[in-house]
């Protein structure tokens, strides 16, 4: 197994757990909050789509998905905690940009040579992912970082345990 079967097999771990967890929500628990001062569930799914294709900018020649005009805007900071929660996509939206931000993820993955994964990074995340292959492992995990919050709003409207 070379370092880019790793990285591919992070991401599918890491998604078949975010879809996992999402499976049986609703669009109205997408706007719940999983516990005070956290961030509803709608606009995680968007902050994860959105700085995947801002990490993915890091990758010479690296196409951009296009998101809905205002996406930007709703999924940055100063909507991260508006209550009541407004303006936000249904599941489906959300696991369709994700799909095609993660197809375009694993195209660039698989352009690469082995060698390009040791390639130093730069910009202002080269301090936490200093190489190509760190920058893809963070792309990779950072669905995991998110599905906490996840499993906590589970657990707050009585969802089975799933994994």
């Amino acid at each position: 197994m070379g370092p880019k079967d790793v990285i591919r097999n992070l991401m599918e771990s890491t998604d078949f757990v975010l879809k996992s967890y999402l499976q049986d929500l609703s669009d109205a628990d997408l706007l719940t909050q999983p516990g005070p001062n956290a961030n509803i569930i709608a606009w995680q799914l968007g902050h994860l789509i959105q700085s995947e294709l801002q990490l993915l900018k890091t990758f010479p020649g690296a196409t951009s998905v296009e998101l809905p005009v205002g996406w930007e805007k709703q999924h940055g900071k100063e909507n991260a905690g508006k209550d009541p929660p407004i303006g936000f996509r249904n599941k489906a939206e959300y696991l369709e940009l994700y799909e095609k931000v993660r197809g375009n993820s694993l195209r660039v993955l698989e352009s690469l040579a082995d060698t390009d994964l040791d390639r130093p990074t730069t910009g202002r995340f080269a301090s936490i992912a200093p190489t190509w292959g760190a920058m893809f492992v963070l792309i990779a995990n950072h669905p995991m970082m998110h599905a906490g919050q996840i499993a906590v709003l589970r657990r707050k409207l009585n969802k089975p345990i799933v994994i």
